[in-house]
């Protein structure tokens, strides 16, 4: 592969106040963990190069996706790339654990969503002590020394339910802490959360200083509630937002009936 500087480059744009800049269109990798049905290793190799060399060099990756298998994945291809040509951002909030034989099978809101999974269960840990030995187990998943973007992930009420509030005192305490450290001591570059609810962004602006959100199916064609009050808030706090999940988790490109199908058979 030819990573030269004739390889093609999407304009950028900054991630909040930082230095950081990612590329206008960025590559999400919750498909690359097998999303409601297998991938094999060869075409998700050949998904992330060719995303690069059509000029991305933003990756978004997750422990939840794939229980690990995203991040592998992504980092065995990028692995291979300049570092310095991408840019790349998973996620803190949920640590995995072995599972057993006859292991529990998570909800769709804890991450059972995925087939063909590695043989992990996600377990929701929003503390100090969590947040940092998941950005640890991450890069030993990544095989790399550094992530640029780290975002506290699924801090929602659509993900934690009646444990929500205990939830968000637990980042105010823990995971913000945690993050303020990491990009004070140049660990990573910025920080931010990814959730799936624009309400939820705002109870963490109103705790915290995040550079970014990354809003999932939440400013779409189809939904656009965000532009009532969070992203105006956004623009006077200088927070940048990353849309994930532009095509309402893919109903905008393949119809609401195979969506409903494929979530049908994940539960």
């Amino acid at each position: 592969m030819d990573a030269g500087s004739s390889m093609p480059r999407l304009n950028t744009r900054p991630i909040g106040r930082t230095s950081l800049r990612v590329s206008e269109l960025g590559f999400g990798g919750n498909a690359l963990g097998n999303l409601y049905s297998v991938i094999d290793e060869a075409a998700a190799r050949d998904t992330v190069l060719a995303a690069h060399q059509s000029g991305v060099t933003y990756f978004d990756t997750a422990p939840m996706y794939g229980h690990g298998l995203s991040e592998r994945r992504i980092g065995d291809v990028l692995r291979a790339l300049p570092r310095d040509q991408i840019v790349l951002s998973t996620k803190v909030g949920r640590l995995l654990t072995r599972g057993r034989i006859k292991p529990h099978r998570p909800s769709i809101a804890e991450g059972g969503i995925f087939t063909g999974e590695l043989p992990f269960l996600p377990r929701f840990d929003f503390s100090y002590d969590a947040t940092i030995r998941s950005l640890e187990d991450s890069l030993q998943r990544l095989g790399m020394n550094r992530v640029d973007l780290l975002l506290i992930h699924d801090c929602d009420e659509w993900s934690q339910g009646s444990r929500y509030p205990e939830a968000l005192a637990t980042v105010e305490r823990g995971a913000l802490k945690a993050l303020e450290r990491l990009k004070a001591e140049g660990t990573i570059s910025a920080f931010g959360a990814g959730v799936n609810r624009a309400e939820a962004c705002e109870r963490l602006m109103d705790i915290g200083d995040f550079d970014c959100f990354m809003l999932a199916g939440r400013y779409t064609l189809l939904e656009q509630g965000a532009l009532d009050a969070f992203l105006p808030r956004c623009v006077r706090e200088g927070v940048s937002i990353i849309l994930a999940a532009p095509f309402n988790s893919g109903i905008l490109a393949t119809g609401a009936l195979r969506i409903r199908s494929r979530v049908a058979t994940a539960m």
